[in-house]
């Protein structure tokens, strides 16, 4: 896709404001928490018995809870792939290694990666994950890319991360809350320092779209338009487990949150409205014709949507063996 010159112009003009941004939505890398603020300390003389009271909180978690908990892990494992598809979006300069775009998805990065680290090595302890097969998986993800279906342009790929941001701490938050329900306190404040971190990172990318509608305010709408009659895709919608084709593991995964209601078709919707509400695309003036079409479009699709999800229900369980996960 070739970008007209606007767009590179205003990628320029936001990435002047960069030390804002990052000063805003991130945190000191000094203050901020890390995964061994969170788990047993192996030099502690009451390391063992703290992984033995680890594992027994974790023995009664459901099969759902953990493909969905697994899964969760193996999204935020994929870094690599996030971080290169970010670095190659018109209008972020990744040879400049200091300022600008690849300062913010740099700092992004380094913040995203405490959280496949922790819930990594928390599953690590907790005996019931097979952690080779998720590994394979982990590994299969990162090798098989992600096809999000917005190209290189930047409006298109911050439509895509304001949703996807807000989409993982619901998922996030929502295990959290499970965990404590079934007695898993140090998983609950786990998966809600997560989900914390998400919202901010959510706060940022709403942000910069907020801010192309002020300036771009046509072309954003169309961007915004054409990703939604696309639908968003979720990170890991290429996932697999050994001897699968690609994608295989995906659905299962899916279903399995469905069930549980750690995210659901509901949420889905309820992302869009909250972004038509937050972006005032009722009210944004000054559009062409084609951006006012796709305006109408997007008021209208909350209310078609809400109507799918509430006739598609949860799914049944599926004959499915995750192999990930040890009984």
């Amino acid at each position: 896709m070739n970008l007209n010159h606007t767009r590179l112009e205003v990628m320029h003009f936001l990435a002047q404001k960069m030390d804002e941004i990052v000063d805003t939505f991130l945190k000191k890398i000094d203050i901020n928490w890390q995964p061994s603020d969170l788990l047993p300390d192996s030099s502690n003389e009451n390391f063992l018995s703290e992984v033995k009271e680890l594992q027994l909180q974790c023995k009664e978690l459901p099969y759902d809870y953990l493909a969905v908990l697994v899964g969760d892990i193996i999204t935020e494992e994929a870094l690599p792939t996030y971080e290169t598809w970010l670095m190659d979006i018109e209008g972020i300069d990744g040879k400049n290694n200091r300022e600008g775009w690849s300062k913010w998805i740099r700092m992004w990065t380094a913040e995203e990666n405490r959280h496949g680290d922790l819930l990594n090595k928390y599953v690590y302890l907790s005996g019931r994950v097979n952690m080779r097969q998720m590994e394979v998986s982990t590994q299969y993800l990162i090798a098989d890319g992600m096809e999000i279906g917005a190209a290189r342009d930047p409006y298109r790929n911050f439509v895509y991360t304001s949703f996807q941001e807000m989409a993982t701490n619901i998922s996030h938050r929502r295990t959290a809350t499970l965990a404590k329900q079934y007695g898993n306190t140090q998983l609950s404040k786990i998966c809600g320092v997560i989900a914390s971190d998400e919202a901010r990172h959510a706060k940022a990318y709403k942000s910069f779209i907020s801010k192309i509608f002020e300036i771009d305010a046509s072309e954003m709408m169309l961007a915004f338009e054409d990703m939604m009659r696309k639908k968003i895709v979720m990170p890991a919608h290429f996932l697999r487990q050994q001897g699968e084709k690609i994608g295989a593991s995906f659905t299962h995964f899916s279903d399995a949150a469905q069930r549980l209601g750690v995210y659901t078709t509901i949420d889905y919707t309820d992302i869009l409205d909250s972004l038509v509400a937050e972006w005032d695309i009722a009210n944004i003036r000054g559009l062409n014709d084609a951006a006012e079409k796709a305006r109408d479009y997007l008021m209208g699709l909350p209310e078609r949507f809400r109507r799918v999800a509430e006739r598609s229900g949860i799914k049944s369980p599926l004959e499915y063996e995750f192999n990930w996960i040890t009984r």
